[in-house]
């Protein structure tokens, strides 16, 4: 076989004259007649055209040229010349290289589309089909080389702060970290199961008490949940912990890094990263992961919808954390059809609210909508929300929960409706100050908001081990040392300091409804740990899907992981899952309902 001595990628007009050898696949065929044929090939740097030219070559090796169709696998060796027209599209686009010996490597029969042609892909389910096929396109080429140079500054900057890389296990026994467990069934201790990791947190933490100060990993975890555009059940963390530090300390660190990944990567200078508390963001945006390229600002007008007789307003106040919310589109009186504001009262009940009430305010005032209810209020709504002529109001009114996360979701909808992000801007920011918990009305017991080894906050401490479990108000009133970091309204990283005392751990897993006896079976290894001496720590985790996803500026993460599932949790290519025969079932000592698919 020829043995390549360049890529596709990397021949210019230095190279003239050389005698080179390239291999790919053909990207592109055109026979001009008379003894000419050009052809295009590619690899994973590029597409360099190669040509078949009776001046220089046999007869038989210009039919074998002809030969050639998309996506053949070939060898060829040749001069490097000038191209006679250059083709500024291309990096290598004012050289070609002319044939003088073809070696046929593979022939494809008739592949399910061709790569090269960006504008006729089919859709995604035969892209992940063929996966192989699909992965051969520059685009999924550029990505995978932008996740491995993710990959690469992620290791070299933990590793200049002193981070050392330590794998952790896959087969690990079920925990309560907020999703489904994968599990797997043990062979040799019948009944027994281990669970896939969520995240390596518990062992993170222990690695905290074990003296080794700096950890971080890239680790795979899984999370049995359905999966969405930015989340997959299969995903890959970026996982950091240290030791004997606080909250702004282990914040400056991690934003170092982020800071390093854009600089490294896209070559853009992040500055110092603002901060806002949980309440702020959704007091402000309605949010905990806030997108600020854009305004539609939430403003609370709970006193002035007070001095209305609109009976949704009355009524959403008269609940207990009863709130009217609003926000100002500018220029929404020609933007915003009688249709598109009836579409926006649907769209918010899938948060839980009624509807959303609608006015305009124009050179004449108050008009349209509710505009009879609020037109007493008009000049103070004016002067709250700043109005001017042209400009629609959106209101929301419900309990805090429900008005808030309806009206944010629709600041969204909004944005994307008008137009209104900027989308070369990056605005990254830390939220901070979460609460510990959440009451859960239908399970009647409190969640934890990040996981349940999340410390409170330091001020917090004894208000936590001296709450009363039956004070819901009190106990969601806990405000947790828990932060996440975003990036145009997308979490790309959340961590925490952790619980590093056992009786502040055995209080928080009685918080959640866990007894003693409970807490022994499952975490009694972790408060063991924590009873042997174990530092204050804490740490983050990334998602490096997402931030790859940021970094080629797609939305959708199958796009950047190489094998990935549909939203089904299928694997196209690979046919999973599926059954699997008698004797496997057997040899577990289990049985299934699987009847095919």
């Amino acid at each position: 076989m020829l043995r390549r001595t360049h890529d596709c990628g990397t021949l210019r007009e230095g190279n003239l004259g050389e005698t080179v050898v390239l291999a790919g696949w053909v990207d592109a065929f055109r026979s001009h007649g008379q003894g000419l044929v050009f052809v295009d090939l590619r690899d994973r740097a590029g597409v360099t055209q190669v040509v078949f030219d009776a001046e220089d070559a046999t007869p038989e090796l210009v039919e074998a040229g002809a030969k050639l169709r998309n996506e053949d696998v070939v060898a060829i060796k040749g001069a490097v010349r000038q191209r006679g027209k250059s083709n500024p599209k291309l990096p290598t686009g004012s050289i070609e290289v002319v044939v003088a010996t073809l070696e046929v490597l593979a022939k494809t029969d008739n592949p399910p589309f061709i790569p090269g042609d960006a504008d006729n892909l089919p859709a995604e389910e035969t892209r992940l089909r063929y996966r192989y096929v699909d992965l051969r396109r520059p685009e999924m080429q550029r990505i995978l080389r932008t996740r491995h140079r993710a990959a690469r500054v992620a290791r070299d900057y933990f590793d200049g702060e002193g981070f050392l890389e330590i794998e952790t296990p896959i087969l690990t026994r079920s925990t309560p970290e907020g999703a489904r467990d994968y599990l797997v069934p043990s062979r040799v201790q019948p009944g027994a199961w281990y669970a896939l990791p969520q995240s390596p947190q518990i062992f993170k933490q222990i690695l905290m008490v074990a003296g080794c100060d700096k950890y971080m990993q890239i680790c795979r975890c899984f999370r049995d949940e359905d999966p969405r555009a930015d989340r997959q059940a299969e995903f890959t963390q970026i996982d950091c912990e240290m030791s004997f530090v606080d909250r702004d300390e282990v914040m400056g660190v991690m934003e170092g890094f982020v800071r390093t990944l854009w600089k490294e990567v896209l070559g853009v200078e992040v500055g110092p990263m603002d901060r806002v508390t949980y309440r702020e963001a959704l007091d402000r945006f309605g949010i905990d992961r806030p997108d600020r390229r854009f305004g539609l600002e939430l403003v609370d007008i709970s006193d002035l919808a007070a001095k209305t007789d609109f009976r949704v307003f009355t009524e959403a106040l008269a609940k207990p954390s009863g709130v009217v919310k609003a926000i100002r589109v500018p220029g929404g009186a020609d933007k915003l059809t009688r249709k598109k504001t009836d579409a926006y009262s649907e769209f918010v009940k899938d948060f839980g609210a009624g509807g959303v009430p609608v006015t305009k305010f124009t050179a004449n005032g108050i008009e349209t909508g509710i505009a009879r209810f609020v037109e007493p209020i008009a000049d103070e709504l004016a002067e709250r929300l700043g109005l001017s002529a042209g400009d629609t109001v959106l209101f929301a009114a419900d309990t805090y929960r429900v008005a808030t996360r309806a009206l944010g979701e629709l600041r969204l909808r909004v944005a994307n409706d008008l137009d209104l992000i900027d989308e070369s801007k990056w605005d990254f920011l830390w939220v901070y100050d979460f609460p510990m918990f959440e009451w859960i009305e239908e399970s009647g017991r409190f969640h934890a908001l990040h996981h349940p080894f999340t410390a409170p906050a330091e001020s917090e401490a004894e208000t936590l081990l001296g709450v009363d479990p039956t004070d819901i108000a009190a106990v969601e009133a806990i405000v947790s040392d828990g932060y996440d970091i975003v990036v145009n309204g997308s979490e790309i990283g959340g961590g925490s300091i952790r619980i590093h005392r056992p009786d502040m751990q055995r209080k928080v897993f009685e918080l959640l409804g866990m007894n003693e006896r409970e807490a022994k079976e499952r975490f009694g290894f972790l408060l063991e740990a924590l009873g042997c001496g174990a530092p204050p720590h804490g740490g983050i985790a990334f998602g490096l899907d997402r931030l790859v996803m940021h970094l080629c500026g797609t939305d959708n993460i199958r796009d950047v992981i190489a094998f990935p599932k549909t939203l089904n949790g299928a694997d196209l290519m690979m046919q999973a899952p599926a059954g699997v025969s008698p004797e496997q079932l057997e040899e577990l000592h289990i049985k299934s309902t699987w009847t095919g698919a």
